[in-house]
């Protein structure tokens, strides 16, 4: 019996090698077409071994007339069995992946891709990572249109906001030229106000620059360990002149230790924008706060101000680069630029790995910055 099962296995395994061998070539050559012409290959190989192998045996058993042949014509169904039901399995996932190619060409402009139903396991998983992909693109294209709108409404205001103190700075300088303007009162007037609209236009440009420098991402920071107690009297002292001239008062208090890992320059400059701009929208006699705390495990500096609100419309725009909260773009006497300062601000806490916010509170509104904790 055994050496009977020992020929079997082995002219099996004669006739099973090559034909596996054929068939892995077959599936090579047709690795570019269809998975239905590869699963055709793949159900013909075990039937043909199959075939081969019973055919062999039988005749080496010398099985004769009627029982060869009902083993044989089992076998024969058998394989076309298998051969009609990869056939089957093919076409299926053949139309499965062209309605999945459809879904794809069907795609709007506007990106909203909706996978079909009933695909295979392997095939839903391409169609949910597609969906994934459109996902993400549209909101790329939605931020990126919202950026194109952003500069093009920056470009926009910063071009009246320049345009209008040099024509002003144009008219003085000519009226002194032509000798128009002669006595010395006026005259020391127009200097001054030439002087004070170049300062402006400086700082312009200056803001301009380093709201480019965030955009770009060439913001390059020194960090260093600094305590907030230090920033924010610096932010204070910086500040002084202009809330003395608007006849505000400044407060500050600071936790005893509240230590971040930060560019103290960069870190300044967002403080005192955020100060000056609480400064700017609370009315003479009021006061403008300045606190460094810790609380849930992050640095805090919150600047509140009694502004009278702002809008609940407005607050998700009021870092928006160029935004002022007002539809006139004229210059104000208080050394107010074009709408950057916030903007700004938001950048370099970003880029220190924080979070910049604003909300109401009392009869004013609460900007705050919240930084992680120097380790």
């Amino acid at each position: 019996m055994i050496p009977e099962i020992v020929e079997i296995a082995a002219v099996t395994a004669g006739l099973g090698l090559p034909v596996a061998l054929a068939g892995l070539g077959a599936m090579h050559l047709l690795r570019e077409r269809s998975i239905g012409t590869m699963l055709a290959v793949l159900a013909a190989v075990p039937v043909v071994v199959t075939v081969a192998g019973v055919a062999a045996i039988t005749m080496r058993m010398i099985i004769e007339g009627g029982s060869r042949d009902i083993v044989l014509s089992v076998v024969v169904i058998g394989g076309l069995a298998g051969l009609g039901v990869a056939a089957v399995l093919g076409r299926r996932v053949v139309a499965a992946s062209r309605r999945l190619v459809a879904a794809v060409h069907d795609v709007p402009d506007s990106g909203e891709f909706t996978p079909p139903r009933g695909l295979p396991a392997e095939l839903g998983t391409i169609a949910a990572a597609l969906d994934e992909a459109y996902r993400r693109i549209r909101l790329g294209r939605e931020r990126e249109r919202a950026l194109e709108g952003a500069r093009r409404e920056l470009v926009a205001w910063v071009s009246h906001d320049l345009r209008t103190p040099l024509a002003g700075m144009r008219a003085m300088a000519e009226a002194l030229e032509d000798g128009v303007v002669s006595d010395p009162e006026t005259v020391n007037r127009y200097h001054a106000r030439i002087r004070l609209e170049a300062d402006r236009l400086s700082g312009m440009v200056d803001d301009l620059f380093e709201l480019s420098r965030i955009h770009a991402g060439a913001l390059r920071l020194s960090r260093r360990r600094i305590g907030l107690g230090d920033l924010v009297a610096d932010a204070l002292a910086g500040v002084e002149p202009l809330a003395r001239a608007k006849g505000v008062r400044l407060a500050g208090s600071v936790d005893p230790v509240v230590p971040v890992q930060a560019d103290a320059g960069e870190l300044s400059r967002a403080l005192c924008n955020l100060v000056a701009n609480a400064i700017r929208h609370t009315p003479a006699g009021g006061t403008v706060s300045v606190r460094a705390t810790v609380e849930g495990g992050l640095a805090r500096l919150s600047v509140t101000d009694r502004c009278g609100g702002i809008p609940a419309e407005d607050l998700p725009r009021v870092f928006d680069v160029a935004f002022r909260g007002e539809a006139a773009r004229s210059p104000r006497g208080d050394g107010a630029g074009a709408g950057l300062g916030l903007a700004i601000a938001r950048g370099i806490v970003e880029a220190h790995e924080g979070a910049i916010g604003v909300v109401n509170t009392g009869p004013g509104c609460r900007f705050e910055i919240r930084l992680p904790l120097s380790k």
